[in-house]
């Protein structure tokens, strides 16, 4: 069987949405996979200091900031913040239009202060794993910073959350020649909280993946990539195999060529396993 790298989303896949700590099932299938001299790494929307306390597992390599940020091993690949003047615009036009942002540099991310108020009250849609993941990082105080601290560091991703897309209007308008407002799907229509991030059009997880495989000199037929949201869509497009987690979004699971167990269920390992890849 020809060596193969191995791409796994964080949050509704490798954890339970807004933990870092995988089930034991995971882990010791990754190590196996490893062992047998497949590659793993991590592909996420989370930043390098919201992935960090996962790097201790011993990830190959990482495609962090829905692919701003990409390494292999300890070698960075790939790194494209935005630019001063798109970051500020994006944080004006789209608090214009109502809706609450984070913002993610590598090392730090900062949010509006009102935040954790939304996600708690009865529109902080159920059932979405980044929304889940981010009312668990505002409850712990996951190092998310108020917005009014923010130090002009430069920023990767915008995560936005609001009720209707017409409050998203502003910010198409400035900013999606350049950036792809990619919205997770409602799952619970009792909570329509719509969320999601602009990701710039130069980079996204499929891109990152490709670079790795470039700097590997690994084929893209060889690659394998786990997902659950539509943050995932481009990994789930790029990748060889891809694999979608039984608590997926319905999209993506038709998209995927394998629905596996949910991360509840350890679908990582029994997929592994599936997959001859332990």
């Amino acid at each position: 069987m020809n060596k193969k790298l191995i791409f796994l989303d964080i949050d509704g896949t490798l954890t339970t949405p807004g933990s870092n700590e995988p089930p034991a099932s995971a882990l010791e299938a990754i190590k196996k996979a490893q062992a047998k001299g497949h590659k793993v790494f991590l592909c996420t929307g989370r930043n390098l200091a919201m992935l960090s306390p996962l790097l201790k597992f011993g990830f190959d390599g990482v495609v962090a900031s829905a692919g701003g940020y990409v390494t292999v091993d300890d070698k960075v690949i790939f790194d494209m913040p935005m630019t001063e003047e798109e970051a500020r615009t994006a944080l004006e036009t789209l608090h214009k239009g109502g809706v609450f942002c984070t913002i993610e540099s590598k090392d730090r991310t900062w949010g509006d202060e009102d935040l954790g108020a939304f996600l708690d009250s009865s529109a902080g849609g159920k059932g979405n794993s980044e929304i889940e993941r981010w009312r668990k990082a505002l409850a712990s105080s996951l190092d998310i910073h108020p917005m009014s601290e923010y130090d002009g560091r430069p920023i990767y991703k915008v995560v936005i959350m609001c009720l209707t897309d017409d409050q998203l209007q502003p910010a198409r308008d400035a900013l999606e020649d350049k950036y792809n407002f990619c919205i997770q799907e409602i799952t619970d229509p009792a909570h329509p909280c719509l969320n999601g991030e602009l990701i710039n059009r130069g980079f996204d997880k499929g891109r990152g993946i490709l670079k790795i495989c470039e700097y590997l000199n690994i084929p893209v037929e060889d690659t394998i990539g786990f997902g659950d949201s539509m943050n995932d869509l481009e990994m789930i497009t790029t990748v060889g195999t891809s694999v979608c987690m039984a608590n997926g979004a319905a999209k993506l699971k038709e998209l995927s060529d394998i629905v596996c167990p949910s991360v509840e269920e350890d679908g990582l390992a029994i997929e592994f396993e599936a997959l001859d890849l332990i």
